[in-house]
C-alpha cells in the first residue's frame, strides 16, 4: 500500500525554505581541471604584484593582435576589444588601432590573467622597460612599479628578496587562443555590422 503522506510530487512547492540552497549536483571528479575563462588583460604595471609570464613563448606568448577601445553605455571607461586587421585598416585612423601581443601570467596564488606584451613603440621608456619585465617573468617573480611618482619615464624592476618565495603557477592545459576568445567574449570585432564598429565610426546603432 503506497503511503501518499510522504509521496513527493515532482515540480509541488516545498515549504522547506533551505531547498532551494540544496546541492544536488555531484562533486568535481579529481584530477579534472576546471576551465579558465573570463581573465583579466592587464600590463604588466598594472597588476602591482609579483607575476611570472609561461615560459613557454611558442603557444602561450600570441602573435602581435589588433585592438580598439569602444565607449560602451553605461561603463565609465572604454572597453577592449579584438578587432580583424582588415576591418580596423579599412574603418579606423591608425592612431587608433592597438598592437601588441598577449602572454599567459600569474601572480601568487594561482590568479591568472592575460599580459599585455608591447610590440610597438619600443623606444619609449615604459614599452621597453615592460619588454625586459615580461622576458625576466618566464624564468623568475618580477615587479614592475611606475616611475612616474620619481619624476622618470619606465618602470623600476624588482625580483623577490628570496628565490622561491611562492609556489610556481599552476598553468592550464587551455589553449591560449581558447582563453584569449573567452576573455574577450562579446568584445570581437569581425564584420562590418558589428555594434562596436557602428559605435567607432559614428552610424547608428541597431540596438539603441
Amino acid at each position: 500500500m503506497i503511503d501518499k503522506a510522504n509521496l513527493h510530487v515532482v515540480g509541488a512547492e516545498s515549504n522547506n525554505p533551505l531547498d532551494k540552497f540544496r546541492s544536488t549536483r555531484k562533486a568535481a571528479i579529481a584530477g579534472v581541471e576546471t576551465l579558465v575563462a573570463g581573465l583579466s588583460i592587464l600590463r604588466i604595471g598594472e597588476a602591482k604584484d609579483w607575476v611570472r609570464l609561461h615560459p613557454d613563448v611558442e603557444n602561450y606568448w600570441s602573435p602581435e593582435l589588433c585592438f580598439v577601445t569602444v565607449p560602451v553605455k553605461g561603463q565609465d571607461k572604454d572597453t577592449l576589444h579584438l578587432i580583424a586587421e582588415d576591418l580596423a585598416l579599412a574603418y579606423l585612423p591608425s592612431g587608433r588601432i592597438k598592437r601588441f601581443r598577449l602572454a599567459l601570467g600569474s601572480m601568487p596564488q594561482d590568479k591568472l590573467f592575460l599580459c599585455i606584451v608591447p610590440t610597438q613603440s619600443l623606444d619609449n621608456a615604459f614599452n621597453a622597460d615592460a619588454v625586459a619585465a615580461c622576458e625576466r617573468a618566464r624564468v623568475e617573480w618580477v615587479m614592475a612599479s611606475s616611475r612616474r611618482d620619481e619624476g622618470l619615464d619606465g618602470y623600476k624592476i624588482e625580483t623577490t628578496r628570496d628565490k622561491n618565495p611562492f609556489d610556481e603557477p599552476k598553468w592550464p592545459t587551455q589553449k591560449l587562443m581558447d582563453l584569449i576568445v573567452a576573455a574577450f567574449r562579446g568584445r570581437m570585432i569581425e564584420s562590418e555590422d558589428s555594434e562596436a564598429l557602428r559605435r567607432l565610426v559614428g552610424a547608428r546603432q541597431k540596438m539603441s
